[in-house]
């Protein structure tokens, strides 16, 4: 089966949609479909290459306007493509047309992976060309169930939806033996405990209220990654007094992430917006046997971490509980430890590569049927 995926970007790109992107299209290739991942790149010039068996288009942009490459080429590109099944990925305004462009108007199969929370103008002039590409798609991905039931899009299309769970390798987070000289690195004291969190530093992923927690906590904070709230979450450390016990590690490469995951002894995602559609990278920390302290944010962060059962999930937006959480976590090593095999079992059960590769066919399979 000829098959395009399109989205904004590609590897080496971080990003969870990206990382799920690049998964999704090298495994469809593993198994002998024709994969073209159509997207664009920061210069001027297009680029196209094959990378572990997937053809990769880059096409040039024009701007770069709320968050959303233009590029005038990812339209002629994709008029250049024949398919048997298009899959986009949203949101991504330019894509919405470029899905619309491939010769033939093949079957459209749509990953919806999270609301456009913050970006309201664009939404407003974004909304016709949204529904348009959700009423003409003839399968809708979503990552969780009460993402469908919660978001005021979905809702409208709730009955050409279907769950495909993001995924994860579990042997990737699996006993990293490179954890224990890295947590002697970021600890003060051999005694010390470890909280981690990984992400892209933006605005939703709440850090600024995991660092105010951090005043009520005798533990030491690891922060995995860069972005453009880097610097004011460095001036929140200063201001609540626990710069001394915060490292920003900045970002990592991928074969060095999970001696991250090994160190640390739980992991925080204290996003506050919906903006979370999953998080990705509670998988990762499950993987590797953590405990996590998630929030309830209606959408698949608390289907993914079950509260009482692989972690605690408490409301959004505020430090007494989130401090809370982690101080039961920190003080009783004996439910971390149970805790973290759950979580371990639960990715195992669920949230394999495999599972997400044979869910997504499935629904390829509905599309082409359709």
């Amino acid at each position: 089966m000829r098959i395009v995926q399109i989205y904004k970007d590609y590897a080496p790109v971080v990003g969870g949609i990206e990382h799920h992107l690049r998964v999704l299209a090298e495994a469809l290739a593993a198994r002998g479909h024709d994969v073209t991942a159509l997207v664009t790149h920061p210069g001027r010039e297009s680029s196209e290459e094959l990378r572990n068996g997937v053809r990769v288009i880059r096409a040039g942009r024009l701007a770069h306007v709320a968050s959303t490459p233009l590029s005038l080429d990812l339209l002629r590109q994709a008029r250049a493509l024949r398919a048997d099944l298009t899959h986009l990925h949203m949101p991504f305004p330019p894509g919405d047309l470029a899905a619309r462009a491939i010769a033939g108007s093949p079957p459209l199969v749509v990953t919806y992976h999270s609301d456009i929370v913050r970006q309201q103008r664009l939404l407003r002039v974004y909304r016709p060309l949204l529904h348009a590409t959700l009423r003409r798609a003839a399968r809708i991905i979503a990552t969780s169930a009460p993402y469908v039931e919660s978001s005021p899009v979905l809702r409208r299309y709730a009955a050409k939806c279907r769950v495909v769970p993001l995924s994860v390798d579990p042997a990737r987070f699996a006993n990293d033996s490179r954890g224990a000289a890295l947590r002697r690195q970021l600890l003060e004291s051999a005694d010390g405990c470890l909280i981690l969190s990984v992400g892209v530093l933006r605005y939703y992923k709440g850090l600024h209220i995991l660092l105010d927690a951090m005043t009520q906590v005798n533990a030491t904070l690891a922060i995995v990654g860069a972005g453009p709230e880097e610097a004011r979450l460095r001036d929140l450390a200063q201001a609540f007094g626990v710069a001394r016990r915060v490292r920003f590690v900045g970002r990592v490469s991928d074969d060095v992430l999970p001696a991250y995951y090994a160190a640390a002894d739980l992991f925080v995602l204290p996003s506050h917006v919906r903006a979370e559609a999953f998080g990705v990278v509670q998988l990762e920390a499950m993987a590797a046997g953590l405990p996590v302290i998630s929030t309830e944010l209606g959408t698949g962060t608390s289907v993914v971490n079950q509260h009482g059962v692989t972690g605690f999930v408490v409301p959004p937006g505020d430090p007494l509980p989130l401090a809370r959480a982690m101080r039961v976590l920190l003080e009783n090593p004996a439910l971390r430890r149970h805790m973290g095999a759950a979580a371990r079992q639960r990715v195992a059960d669920n949230y394999t590569h495999a599972r997400m590769i044979d869910g997504v066919l499935a629904v390829y399979e509905e599309a082409l049927q359709r």
